[in-house]
Protein backbone atom coordinates (compact mmCIF):
# COMPACT_ATOMS: atom_id res chain seq x y z
CA UNK A 1 0.00 0.00 0.00
CA UNK A 2 1.27 3.01 -0.68
CA UNK A 3 1.52 6.54 1.14
CA UNK A 4 -1.21 7.76 -1.62
CA UNK A 5 -3.97 5.15 -1.00
CA UNK A 6 -3.17 5.44 2.98
CA UNK A 7 -4.25 9.74 2.01
CA UNK A 8 -7.14 7.82 -0.02
CA UNK A 9 -8.58 5.80 2.97
CA UNK A 10 -7.51 8.46 5.58
CA UNK A 11 -10.30 10.80 3.32
CA UNK A 12 -12.61 8.09 3.06
CA UNK A 13 -13.25 7.23 6.89
CA UNK A 14 -12.61 10.80 8.18
CA UNK A 15 -13.90 11.10 11.45
CA UNK A 16 -16.35 14.23 11.09
CA UNK A 17 -15.48 15.41 14.35
CA UNK A 18 -11.75 14.99 13.73
CA UNK A 19 -11.82 19.47 13.45
CA UNK A 20 -11.32 18.74 17.20
CA UNK A 21 -7.34 18.81 16.69
CA UNK A 22 -7.83 22.22 15.59
CA UNK A 23 -9.80 23.32 18.58
CA UNK A 24 -7.94 21.50 21.19
CA UNK A 25 -4.52 23.18 19.60
CA UNK A 26 -5.75 26.57 18.86
CA UNK A 27 -7.03 26.97 22.85
CA UNK A 28 -3.97 25.81 24.37
CA UNK A 29 -1.67 28.06 22.17
CA UNK A 30 -4.38 30.46 22.94
CA UNK A 31 -3.65 29.61 26.92
CA UNK A 32 0.18 29.55 26.61
CA UNK A 33 -0.07 33.17 24.92
CA UNK A 34 -2.14 34.63 27.40
CA UNK A 35 0.53 33.08 30.01
CA UNK A 36 3.54 34.84 28.28
CA UNK A 37 4.59 31.83 26.69
CA UNK A 38 4.84 33.24 23.33
CA UNK A 39 7.61 30.93 21.83
CA UNK A 40 5.42 28.19 22.95
CA UNK A 41 1.81 29.82 21.37
CA UNK A 42 3.60 30.43 18.45
CA UNK A 43 4.70 26.66 17.57
CA UNK A 44 1.10 25.10 18.62
CA UNK A 45 -0.13 27.99 16.19
CA UNK A 46 1.58 26.16 13.33
CA UNK A 47 0.69 22.84 14.49
CA UNK A 48 -2.59 24.25 14.56
CA UNK A 49 -2.58 25.98 10.73
CA UNK A 50 -1.39 22.98 9.41
CA UNK A 51 -3.86 20.88 10.66
CA UNK A 52 -6.68 23.07 9.89
CA UNK A 53 -5.04 23.00 5.77
CA UNK A 54 -4.75 19.84 6.15
CA UNK A 55 -8.08 18.82 7.40
CA UNK A 56 -9.44 21.14 5.03
CA UNK A 57 -7.90 19.39 1.51
CA UNK A 58 -9.41 15.67 3.03
CA UNK A 59 -12.73 16.80 3.54
CA UNK A 60 -12.67 19.05 0.25
CA UNK A 61 -11.46 15.59 -1.17
CA UNK A 62 -14.13 13.39 1.14
CA UNK A 63 -16.85 15.51 0.00
CA UNK A 64 -16.00 15.01 -3.90
CA UNK A 65 -14.89 11.35 -4.39
CA UNK A 66 -17.13 10.01 -1.19
CA UNK A 67 -20.01 11.40 -0.88
CA UNK A 68 -21.48 8.05 0.46
CA UNK A 69 -20.08 7.88 3.32
CA UNK A 70 -20.34 12.01 4.19
CA UNK A 71 -23.78 11.51 3.49
CA UNK A 72 -24.09 7.98 5.92
CA UNK A 73 -22.16 10.55 8.82
CA UNK A 74 -25.07 12.85 7.82
CA UNK A 75 -27.90 10.35 8.85
CA UNK A 76 -25.92 9.57 11.88
CA UNK A 77 -27.01 10.49 15.25
CA UNK A 78 -23.85 9.56 16.95
CA UNK A 79 -21.38 11.17 14.08
CA UNK A 80 -23.36 14.28 12.47
CA UNK A 81 -22.65 16.74 15.27
CA UNK A 82 -18.93 16.44 14.65
CA UNK A 83 -19.46 18.71 11.55
CA UNK A 84 -19.82 21.40 14.13
CA UNK A 85 -16.40 20.98 15.33
CA UNK A 86 -15.35 22.83 11.54
CA UNK A 87 -16.90 25.66 12.80
CA UNK A 88 -16.02 25.68 16.23
CA UNK A 89 -12.07 24.90 15.16
CA UNK A 90 -12.44 27.86 12.68
CA UNK A 91 -13.18 30.35 15.13
CA UNK A 92 -10.60 29.31 17.34
CA UNK A 93 -7.97 29.50 14.75
CA UNK A 94 -9.01 32.91 14.09
CA UNK A 95 -8.84 34.00 17.58
CA UNK A 96 -5.52 32.73 18.09
CA UNK A 97 -4.38 34.66 14.95
CA UNK A 98 -6.18 37.68 16.19
CA UNK A 99 -3.91 38.02 18.80
CA UNK A 100 -1.02 38.36 16.46
CA UNK A 101 -2.44 40.74 14.42
CA UNK A 102 -4.18 38.55 11.25
CA UNK A 103 -7.80 40.85 11.85
CA UNK A 104 -8.93 40.17 8.08
CA UNK A 105 -7.93 36.45 8.15
CA UNK A 106 -10.13 36.25 11.47
CA UNK A 107 -13.18 38.24 9.82
CA UNK A 108 -12.79 35.94 6.89
CA UNK A 109 -12.85 32.52 9.25
CA UNK A 110 -15.53 34.03 11.36
CA UNK A 111 -18.16 34.69 7.85
CA UNK A 112 -17.15 31.46 6.76
CA UNK A 113 -17.69 29.25 10.58
CA UNK A 114 -21.02 31.41 10.67
CA UNK A 115 -22.42 30.86 7.63
CA UNK A 116 -21.50 27.15 8.16
CA UNK A 117 -23.00 27.34 11.39
CA UNK A 118 -26.17 28.36 10.60
CA UNK A 119 -26.73 26.01 7.89
CA UNK A 120 -25.72 22.91 9.51
CA UNK A 121 -27.65 24.37 12.69
CA UNK A 122 -30.94 23.27 10.20
CA UNK A 123 -29.65 20.74 8.15
CA UNK A 124 -28.28 18.01 10.66
CA UNK A 125 -30.94 18.18 13.63
CA UNK A 126 -33.16 17.25 10.41
CA UNK A 127 -30.57 14.34 8.37
CA UNK A 128 -29.86 13.09 11.83
CA UNK A 129 -32.42 13.50 14.30
CA UNK A 130 -36.09 14.38 12.52
CA UNK A 131 -35.96 13.07 9.32
CA UNK A 132 -34.01 9.48 9.50
CA UNK A 133 -36.35 6.66 10.08
CA UNK A 134 -34.55 4.74 12.46
CA UNK A 135 -36.01 5.07 16.08
CA UNK A 136 -35.36 5.67 18.50
CA UNK A 137 -33.03 8.47 17.72
CA UNK A 138 -31.94 9.23 21.22
CA UNK A 139 -30.13 6.01 21.89
CA UNK A 140 -27.58 7.86 19.86
CA UNK A 141 -27.06 10.53 21.67
CA UNK A 142 -23.83 11.34 23.25
CA UNK A 143 -21.80 13.95 24.12
CA UNK A 144 -20.68 14.33 20.63
CA UNK A 145 -24.00 16.72 20.58
CA UNK A 146 -22.54 19.03 22.68
CA UNK A 147 -20.41 20.72 19.79
CA UNK A 148 -23.04 22.40 18.19
CA UNK A 149 -23.02 24.12 21.54
CA UNK A 150 -19.45 25.15 21.31
CA UNK A 151 -19.97 25.87 17.59
CA UNK A 152 -22.49 28.73 18.37
CA UNK A 153 -20.75 29.84 21.41
CA UNK A 154 -17.43 30.04 19.33
CA UNK A 155 -19.01 32.67 16.83
CA UNK A 156 -19.90 34.74 19.73
CA UNK A 157 -16.47 34.49 21.10
CA UNK A 158 -15.05 35.53 17.08
CA UNK A 159 -17.70 38.00 17.15
CA UNK A 160 -16.69 39.57 20.43
CA UNK A 161 -13.12 39.53 19.79
CA UNK A 162 -13.52 41.60 16.28
CA UNK A 163 -15.58 44.08 17.89
CA UNK A 164 -13.13 46.33 19.51
CA UNK A 165 -10.60 46.11 15.95
CA UNK A 166 -13.78 47.21 13.50
CA UNK A 167 -15.69 50.37 15.11
CA UNK A 168 -17.46 50.77 11.77
CA UNK A 169 -18.98 47.08 12.53
CA UNK A 170 -19.46 47.55 16.40
CA UNK A 171 -23.25 47.01 16.49
CA UNK A 172 -23.37 44.20 13.97
CA UNK A 173 -20.67 42.64 15.94
CA UNK A 174 -21.83 42.95 19.13
CA UNK A 175 -25.80 41.85 17.89
CA UNK A 176 -24.20 38.11 16.84
CA UNK A 177 -22.34 37.75 19.55
CA UNK A 178 -25.05 38.30 21.95
CA UNK A 179 -27.49 36.71 19.33
CA UNK A 180 -25.07 33.31 19.05
CA UNK A 181 -24.31 33.44 23.00
CA UNK A 182 -28.21 33.24 23.70
CA UNK A 183 -28.70 30.97 21.63
CA UNK A 184 -25.78 28.54 22.55
CA UNK A 185 -27.49 28.59 26.35
CA UNK A 186 -30.56 26.79 25.20
CA UNK A 187 -28.93 24.56 22.64
CA UNK A 188 -26.78 23.31 25.90
CA UNK A 189 -30.28 22.79 27.54
CA UNK A 190 -31.53 20.73 24.79
CA UNK A 191 -28.52 18.81 24.89
CA UNK A 192 -28.12 18.12 28.13
CA UNK A 193 -31.70 16.95 28.37
CA UNK A 194 -31.40 14.64 25.16
CA UNK A 195 -28.07 12.92 26.32
CA UNK A 196 -29.12 12.67 29.97
CA UNK A 197 -32.75 10.86 28.68
CA UNK A 198 -30.19 8.13 26.84
CA UNK A 199 -28.08 7.74 29.70
CA UNK A 200 -30.96 7.32 31.84
CA UNK A 201 -33.40 5.04 29.53
CA UNK A 202 -30.35 2.37 28.04
CA UNK A 203 -28.01 0.84 29.30
CA UNK A 204 -24.52 2.36 29.59
CA UNK A 205 -21.64 0.51 28.73
CA UNK A 206 -18.20 1.20 29.44
CA UNK A 207 -18.12 1.03 25.96
CA UNK A 208 -20.27 3.68 25.45
CA UNK A 209 -18.65 6.56 27.49
CA UNK A 210 -16.16 7.71 24.54
CA UNK A 211 -14.28 10.48 25.43
CA UNK A 212 -16.83 13.11 23.38
CA UNK A 213 -18.67 13.19 27.05
CA UNK A 214 -15.95 15.54 28.41
CA UNK A 215 -17.69 18.11 25.50
CA UNK A 216 -19.97 18.51 27.64
CA UNK A 217 -17.40 20.65 30.07
CA UNK A 218 -15.60 22.39 26.61
CA UNK A 219 -19.26 23.68 26.12
CA UNK A 220 -19.75 25.26 29.49
CA UNK A 221 -16.20 26.40 29.55
CA UNK A 222 -16.45 28.39 26.09
CA UNK A 223 -19.96 29.78 27.15
CA UNK A 224 -18.08 31.18 30.12
CA UNK A 225 -15.08 32.65 28.10
CA UNK A 226 -17.77 33.80 24.90
CA UNK A 227 -19.75 35.45 28.09
CA UNK A 228 -16.87 37.20 29.67
CA UNK A 229 -15.66 39.02 26.37
CA UNK A 230 -19.37 40.02 25.89
CA UNK A 231 -19.56 41.89 29.54
CA UNK A 232 -16.23 43.62 28.92
CA UNK A 233 -17.64 44.94 25.37
CA UNK A 234 -18.22 48.39 24.79
CA UNK A 235 -21.73 49.88 25.10
CA UNK A 236 -24.01 48.58 22.46
CA UNK A 237 -27.73 48.22 22.22
CA UNK A 238 -27.50 44.51 22.86
CA UNK A 239 -24.66 44.30 25.02
CA UNK A 240 -26.35 46.92 27.52
CA UNK A 241 -29.73 44.98 27.51
CA UNK A 242 -27.80 41.84 28.67
CA UNK A 243 -24.74 42.77 30.26
CA UNK A 244 -25.92 41.74 33.74
CA UNK A 245 -27.84 38.98 32.95
CA UNK A 246 -24.38 37.71 31.16
CA UNK A 247 -21.99 38.17 33.88
CA UNK A 248 -24.25 36.33 36.17
CA UNK A 249 -24.46 33.25 33.96
CA UNK A 250 -20.85 33.23 33.41
CA UNK A 251 -20.23 32.52 36.75
CA UNK A 252 -22.85 29.97 36.96
CA UNK A 253 -21.53 28.08 34.25
CA UNK A 254 -17.79 28.56 35.62
CA UNK A 255 -19.69 26.42 38.76
CA UNK A 256 -21.48 24.07 36.54
CA UNK A 257 -17.81 23.54 34.21
CA UNK A 258 -16.18 22.90 37.45
CA UNK A 259 -18.68 20.40 39.25
CA UNK A 260 -17.94 18.60 36.14
CA UNK A 261 -14.14 17.86 35.55
CA UNK A 262 -14.27 15.58 38.72
CA UNK A 263 -17.00 13.44 37.57
CA UNK A 264 -15.54 13.10 34.02
CA UNK A 265 -12.53 12.14 35.48
CA UNK A 266 -14.49 9.71 37.66
CA UNK A 267 -15.95 8.49 34.13
CA UNK A 268 -12.98 7.70 32.83
CA UNK A 269 -11.67 5.93 35.81
CA UNK A 270 -14.23 3.75 35.49
CA UNK A 271 -14.02 2.91 31.82
CA UNK A 272 -10.26 2.55 31.46
CA UNK A 273 -9.07 1.19 35.38
CA UNK A 274 -12.84 -0.86 36.69
CA UNK A 275 -13.34 -2.28 33.16
CA UNK A 276 -10.31 -2.52 31.63
CA UNK A 277 -10.78 -0.57 28.26
CA UNK A 278 -7.72 -0.17 26.84
CA UNK A 279 -6.88 4.02 26.33
CA UNK A 280 -5.42 4.21 22.63
CA UNK A 281 -5.10 6.63 20.13
CA UNK A 282 -8.71 7.83 18.46
CA UNK A 283 -9.81 11.40 17.09
CA UNK A 284 -12.09 11.73 20.05
CA UNK A 285 -9.66 12.68 22.65
CA UNK A 286 -9.25 15.82 21.21
CA UNK A 287 -12.47 16.35 22.69
CA UNK A 288 -10.57 15.99 26.16
CA UNK A 289 -8.25 18.09 25.09
CA UNK A 290 -10.12 21.09 24.23
CA UNK A 291 -12.23 21.38 27.21
CA UNK A 292 -8.92 20.96 29.58
CA UNK A 293 -7.81 24.06 27.73
CA UNK A 294 -10.70 25.70 27.53
CA UNK A 295 -11.56 25.34 31.11
CA UNK A 296 -8.07 27.03 32.00
CA UNK A 297 -9.06 30.26 29.45
CA UNK A 298 -12.41 30.41 31.10
CA UNK A 299 -10.44 31.12 34.47
CA UNK A 300 -8.48 33.49 33.09
CA UNK A 301 -11.49 35.65 31.31
CA UNK A 302 -13.85 35.44 34.17
CA UNK A 303 -11.18 36.68 36.36
CA UNK A 304 -10.65 39.62 34.64
CA UNK A 305 -14.66 39.91 34.23
CA UNK A 306 -15.48 39.61 37.17
CA UNK A 307 -12.68 40.56 39.73
CA UNK A 308 -12.26 37.02 40.94
CA UNK A 309 -8.16 36.36 41.09
CA UNK A 310 -8.68 32.58 42.78
CA UNK A 311 -10.27 31.53 39.69
CA UNK A 312 -7.62 33.25 37.85
CA UNK A 313 -5.33 30.53 39.94
CA UNK A 314 -7.01 28.00 39.10
CA UNK A 315 -7.27 28.85 35.43
CA UNK A 316 -3.64 29.28 34.65
CA UNK A 317 -2.80 25.89 37.08
CA UNK A 318 -5.23 24.10 34.66
CA UNK A 319 -3.70 25.15 31.45
CA UNK A 320 -0.54 23.45 32.26
CA UNK A 321 -2.25 20.18 32.64
CA UNK A 322 -3.84 20.95 29.13
CA UNK A 323 -0.18 21.42 27.65
CA UNK A 324 0.60 17.86 29.35
CA UNK A 325 -2.40 16.29 28.20
CA UNK A 326 -2.10 17.84 24.56
CA UNK A 327 1.56 16.86 24.24
CA UNK A 328 0.28 13.16 24.82
CA UNK A 329 -2.56 12.79 22.49
CA UNK A 330 -0.06 14.53 20.00
CA UNK A 331 2.67 12.04 19.94
CA UNK A 332 0.15 9.10 20.21
CA UNK A 333 -1.81 10.94 17.24
CA UNK A 334 1.81 10.95 15.32
CA UNK A 335 2.43 6.87 15.94
CA UNK A 336 -1.17 6.34 14.53
CA UNK A 337 -0.97 8.26 11.51
CA UNK A 338 2.22 6.73 11.16
CA UNK A 339 1.00 3.42 11.21
CA UNK A 340 -1.96 3.94 9.47
CA UNK A 341 -1.63 6.06 6.74
CA UNK A 342 2.36 7.25 6.20
CA UNK A 343 3.95 3.91 6.66
CA UNK A 344 4.84 2.23 3.12
CA UNK A 345 3.88 -1.62 3.19
CA UNK A 346 4.88 -3.99 0.67
CA UNK A 347 2.72 -5.05 -2.24
CA UNK A 348 0.84 -8.09 -1.71
CA UNK A 349 1.69 -10.96 -3.99
CA UNK A 350 -1.03 -13.13 -5.73
CA UNK A 351 -3.78 -11.07 -5.16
Amino acid sequence: MTVLDGLRGGARTLDPGYFALVMATGIVSIGMHLQGLVTVSAALLLVSVVAYAVLLALTGWRLMRFRDEVRADLTDASRAFGFFTFVAGSNVLGIRLTMDGWHSTAAVLLVGAAATWLVLGYVIPWTAVLGTRRRPVIAKANGSWFVWVVAAQSVALAAATLEPIYDDLRRALSLVAVFAWSVGLFLYAAAGVFVAARMMQYPLRPVDLTPSYWVSMGAAAITVVAGSRIVAMESAPMVDATRGLVAGLVVVFWAFATWLLPALVAAGWWRHRTHRIRLRYEPGLWSVVFPLGMYGVAGVYLAEADELPWVGVVGRTELWVAVTVWAAVFAAMLVHLWRTVLRPRPATVGR
